[in-house]
């Protein structure tokens, strides 16, 4: 099989409307990823970028804006951050395997299935809820467009490759955002 898989390319948007669209779009392709007669290899390679591109641009636009406009704490961003880590972590998990129709990949597809279903509703609830309330319109619109086009960047640079989703992970765990297994 192994076509390419669309991910989305908007362009302008509230920031707010913009994540949770990804976030359905990372739901639909963990059911596909669980699904063993999808085409398992192209849904994990649209799942690997958007979902480190999506992580890159709310930590370089939307955490830093919503922190300085004090809608969320400091507290509430660095665990986005830690959340994401995770989410890489499990996820290069996955890229790792050797084939799909194993036993380990489900496995190691449950875990990432966990880690990003917890990080969505935490999310949605710590940071977009008193985002909503925070941001005007104008604000959330301007917000949009840098956090797609910064997507939309790590996109292009296929920002989530095993390479780079394996320097993400070594980087998280320097910074101190993952726990040491």
């Amino acid at each position: 099989m192994n076509h390419v898989i669309d991910v989305g390319r908007p362009v302008s948007g509230d920031v707010i409307e913009l994540i949770l669209q990804d976030h359905r779009r990372f739901e639909d392709l963990l059911r596909q990823l669980r699904d063993a007669t999808s085409d398992r290899p192209a849904v994990l390679d649209a799942l690997a970028t958007i979902l480190v591109a999506h992580a890159e641009a709310e930590e370089k636009f939307v955490y830093p804006k919503l922190r300085k406009r004090s809608a969320v704490g400091t507290h509430e961003a660095e665990h986005g951050e830690e959340e994401h880590a995770e989410g890489h972590e499990a996820l290069l998990a996955v890229l790792e395997l050797k084939g799909t129709a194993t036993a380990a990949f489900d496995d190691a597809v449950e875990k990432l299935s966990a880690v990003i279903s917890h990080h969505l509703v935490e999310e949605e609830l710590t940071i977009l809820n008193p985002a909503r309330a925070a941001l005007g319109s104008r604000a959330k619109s301007d917000l949009g467009e840098a956090f797609v086009t910064e997507r939309n960047r790590q996109i292009d640079s296929h920002c989530g490759n095993l390479t780079n989703v394996r320097a993400l992970v070594a980087t998280s765990r320097r910074e101190g955002k993952l726990d040491d297994d």
